[in-house]
């Protein structure tokens, strides 16, 4: 069965790792698995129940949840800032979780990865991410991690997708969520 991901980066920076680490993911996704990295995070505005109405959904938060309603699982990239998972990925959250309990993202596996500068790799960043996204009702895998320390020294003359050890650990965390993926359909 073919598995459809979708990527979600937390970082909106040009040169971001994580945006690297997601086309790395795109690159070398298994057979069966094809990852499509959602472009347009940026203008996703901040959640408001007050816009959230039949009609008045801004556009590209309508976009957002229409391309995540047809895959079958989500792959979120996460950074850590100052501690905590960006805004715009915890936003992406909010708006796939509505309408509540049948939101885009609701009974959906997804997994969360990332890079950081910090010695470990935003480990606090993913899992406030893994809280916020199981809160909104997504089936969380709690053991497709990947956290990589270092982003600015290691990546600096390697792109993730030639970084070998980087490549084989996305690939299993891929194959976890295919299976995961792959169960629940």
């Amino acid at each position: 069965m073919s598995v459809r991901i979708l990527a979600l980066v937390g970082s909106l920076r040009a040169g971001s790792h994580n945006r690297q680490l997601a086309e790395a993911a795109a690159k070398h996704a298994p057979s069966g698995v094809e990852i499509e990295l959602f472009e347009g995070l940026a203008e996703v505005p901040f959640y408001n129940e007050d816009i959230d109405v039949e009609g008045g959904v801004p556009a590209a938060a309508a976009r957002l949840r229409e391309v995540a309603g047809k895959t079958d699982a989500f792959l979120l990239f996460s950074p850590e800032y100052n501690g905590t998972m960006p805004a715009v990925l915890k936003n992406a959250i909010d708006w796939l979780s509505r309408p509540h309990g049948v939101g885009a993202i609701s009974g959906k596996p997804v997994a969360v990865v990332g890079t950081a500068y910090g010695q470990y790799g935003g480990v606090w960043a993913q899992d406030d991410a893994r809280k916020s996204v199981g809160i909104a009702g997504a089936v969380v895998l709690e053991d497709a991690k990947l956290s990589i320390p270092g982003s600015v020294t290691r990546f600096a003359d390697t792109h993730p997708a030639d970084d070998a050890e980087v490549v084989t650990a996305l690939t299993e965390v891929l194959g976890k969520v295919h299976s995961a993926a792959s169960a629940a359909a």
